[in-house]
């Protein structure tokens, strides 16, 4: 099975790329964020010509996640409230969260909010929606033991997700408070496989679209494959595609492939 995160930041203007990605990897779940769409307006039929499975939850011109499936998901469900009781409406005012299950693995894609600036109310958001996503995967857990949890979270969990030239001292996505809280999901039993596979630095999902970012691999990596035990025992390899972000007017995120041995 093979399971591809991308924050595309705008399905519409991305459409074509996204599709062309598709044939060239026929990837058996696409997890997307940052479609940036409602529900109504969500461009399924080219998607679905190619024989995928549409699954959405998005909002006008904000955030947003779809599942892409070539086999039909069970158990469909958008937000926190699915599974944490008495949960306040606010924390699935925003489209963040969508899962769903294929040959017993659930999927979980995720986009983590960006939390502007160290210290706002944003910030702060961030920090308490973390906090609602680890509670969230522990009852998760106790149903379903082999979960991928992907996306784009906004934090790079260690300084060499980072290119060497960022000053990462009170850095948005680095501060030691968003990597602590993330830490915290993690002591659940989720591990990184891209590290498995890889543990220098230097590899990266997002390059900021300002100097040249790119082109000079001032990266960071922040768009992670997280795999509960019985999964991660199973992975073969989880590889960062940037062949999507060399295109003209990419998104400024590219996509992550783990696959696994089901």
């Amino acid at each position: 099975m093979k399971i591809a995160t991308w924050n595309v930041n705008s399905i519409r203007i991305r459409l074509e790329q996204v599709i062309d990605w598709l044939n060239q990897n026929p990837v058996d779940v696409l997890c997307l964020q940052e479609t940036k769409v409602t529900d109504s307006q969500f461009p399924r039929s080219p998607f679905e010509d190619l024989g995928y499975q549409v699954y959405i939850s998005g909002q006008k011109s904000y955030n947003g996640v779809a599942l892409i499936s070539r086999q039909p998901l069970l158990d469909i469900s958008t937000g926190f409230s699915a599974i944490v009781p008495n949960l306040q409406p606010e924390w699935d005012e925003q489209k963040r969260l969508i899962t769903g299950v294929l040959d017993n693995v659930r999927i979980v894609n995720l986009y983590v909010p960006n939390g502007s600036s160290i210290g706002s109310e944003k910030y702060e958001y961030k920090l308490r929606w973390l906090t609602v996503l680890r509670e969230y995967l522990q009852l998760l857990l106790k149903s379903h033991p082999a979960i991928c949890v992907c996306g784009d979270f906004n934090i790079a969990l260690e300084n060499k997700d980072i290119h060497d030239k960022a000053k990462t001292e009170n850095h948005i996505m680095a501060s030691e408070a968003e990597r602590q809280a993330l830490r915290d999901i993690l002591t659940l039993g989720f591990a990184d496989v891209f590290r498995k596979f890889t543990s220098e630095g230097g590899h990266f999902s997002w390059w900021d679209y300002r100097t040249a970012a790119f082109q000079r691999n001032l990266g960071w990596r922040i768009d992670h494959h997280y795999l509960s035990p019985v999964l991660y025992e199973r992975a073969k390899s989880c590889i960062i595609d940037i062949a999507p972000r060399k295109l003209t007017q990419p998104s400024d995120h590219t996509p992550v492939i783990v696959e696994l041995e089901i």
